[in-house]
């Protein structure tokens, strides 16, 4: 049965929703927990300058590596080929990566693991979104969008589980994100391809089209930017508010926080999802879920202990989440042609990448190792003005 069969849409998507999941897992507890406690442990003096670093170079890798199996797995598709060999080569190069981190023991071998483990994350991440594209119907495509949120979900959740048990050591930890990965991505290549019915059809006015594309590029990166500083820096954060906790169980406490945070957007995710698909209209729900994480980030810059600092995490998460997994699928329905979908949504996926460029910057700019309050404020500010960017969007319904 295809991945998408008419008798069974909700478990097709239900199948996406997985997969994608599965690529969140491969590199969010990695890089918000895994890493940043690997670095604390061996230079706890310049952990700041390390981590941005890391960053820095494993983004450009991300990005470029993004495009070019975006573009490759294009090309097998106008071959008579498909996008899932290059899934499937990209899970057991990922697998390979956190076992050359694993190793790593010194700032420059940790950077050049990273670099590693970004090009093979996105050897998943590019044809998998291109895929989604593919045999996804328009009509459920804000569903879709909702059910993504599922991601950093189980993300949040394994990272609650690699933390929270003190006892494991560093390799199994890793060999439990991996192994985790690699369950949520299997179902998916083992499910038959199917194209959704239809083609996209050409914009009637090309400067519209790319108008919208790039209003919708922007909104993007300016809510990544929040996303990606607390990717990076969350646990730092938490130490500014809650002082006198030891390191080890202050990540555990914000694993756990992360695994409840994100719980909270997946229905409402699926709810605005489910109300753009019957509505038509997209940019009212995403306006509203930018809106949610400003206010959250606000609430981080004023918090002054682990309760309220965690609350406001948690509303930040929501809004944040809801309105990356709706613009998602929403991008897809922009894109201007089906033969180059995997090379535009790399594209597109720069406005995730960027921000690993930016936001670090902006918090070596702004951030104190005792004090985020200038960071979070600035954050908000941004999140707020790329929810209000795409109500320039004139395209599609």
């Amino acid at each position: 049965m295809s991945a998408l069969a008419p008798r069974a849409p909700t478990r097709g998507l239900m199948i996406f929703a997985l997969a994608n999941a599965g690529g969140v897992i491969g590199y969010l507890p990695l890089l918000t927990l895994l890493l940043p406690l690997k670095v604390d442990g061996i230079a706890p003096d310049t952990r700041i300058g390390i981590v941005t670093l890391a960053s820095i170079s494993g983004a450009v890798a991300a990005g470029l590596s993004n495009i070019a199996f975006g573009w490759w797995s294009d090309r097998s598709i106008a071959a008579g080929g498909g996008r899932r060999r290059f899934i499937a080569g990209g899970l057991a190069a990922t697998t390979a990566a956190y076992a050359l981190l694993g190793f790593a023991a010194t700032p420059a071998t940790i950077l050049l693991s990273v670099i590693v483990f970004q090009i093979a994350v996105n050897a998943v991440l590019g044809p998998l979104m291109a895929t989604m594209a593919d045999e996804i119907p328009d009509e459920r495509k804000g569903v879709a969008g909702g059910l993504l949120a599922l991601a950093v979900q189980l993300a949040s959740l394994v990272s609650a589980l690699v933390i929270g048990f003190a006892t494991i050591g560093e390799a199994a930890r890793l060999a439990i994100v991996a192994g985790a990965m690699v369950a949520c991505v299997s179902p998916l290549l083992l499910a038959r391809s199917r194209r959704a019915p239809g083609a996209i059809v050409p914009p009637a006015n090309p400067e519209i089209a790319r108008r919208d594309m790039i209003a919708s590029w922007i909104a993007r990166l300016l809510v990544q930017i929040a996303g990606t500083v607390l990717f990076h820096y969350l646990l730092f954060y938490f130490q500014t508010v809650t002082r006198g906790v030891a390191a080890d169980l202050l990540a555990s406490r914000t694993g756990q926080l992360m695994a409840i945070a994100y719980v909270l957007p997946l229905p409402v995710a699926i709810l605005f999802g489910r109300l753009s698909d019957r509505s038509g209209v997209r940019k009212p729900f995403l306006l509203a879920a930018a809106l949610i994480a400003a206010g959250g980030l606000a609430g981080m810059a004023t918090a002054t202990g682990w309760l309220p600092a965690a609350f406001a995490f948690a509303v930040y998460a929501t809004g944040s989440s809801t309105f990356l997994a709706l613009h998602a699928t929403f991008a897809m329905q922009l894109l201007p042609s089906a033969a180059h979908r995997g090379r535009d949504l790399g594209l597109l996926n720069l406005s995730n990448t960027i921000p690993a460029l930016l936001g670090p910057a902006l918090a070596w700019a702004l951030a104190r190792p005792d004090d985020f309050s200038a960071l979070m404020l600035a954050l908000a500010l941004l999140t707020a003005l790329g929810g209000v960017s795409m109500l320039s969007v004139r395209g599609r319904r």
